[in-house]
This record gives structure tokens, sequence and C-alpha cells, in this order.
């Protein structure tokens, strides 16, 4: 009998549990850690990541 069981990658795993919102704020977390030693100020990544937030999470319309 063979094993029908597949190896599943963790990092797959966790992004296909996680709520839409939830993996956004997961990668804004990301982005903050990558850009922390960049040349750019605290306010212009903040500024972004409301910006990103803004159209994200904006009023929905319904069609």
């Amino acid at each position: 009998m063979r094993s029908s069981a597949k190896e599943i990658d963790p990092g797959d795993y966790i992004l296909a549990v996680l709520s839409p919102r939830d993996r956004l704020e997961a990668a804004l977390k990301v982005a903050a850690q990558a850009f922390k030693k960049s040349k750019l100020t605290v306010k212009d990544i903040e500024n972004a990541v409301k910006t990103v937030r803004r159209k994200s999470y904006g009023k929905v319309t319904i069609q």
C-alpha cells in the first residue's frame, strides 16, 4: 500500500491558514525588518504602510 501523504512546506501551510488580513500584517512586518537599515526614514515607511493599508482595507463597493 502506497502512502498518499505529501511533504508540506511549512511556509506554504502557514500562509494557507492565515486570513488575508493576517497575511498582509505578516508581509508588512517582514518589510519593516527588510528596510530597517535603509536610508528611508521611519516616517517614509509609515506613510507607505498607511497607503497600502488604506488601499487594502478601504471601502468595499458592492456591485
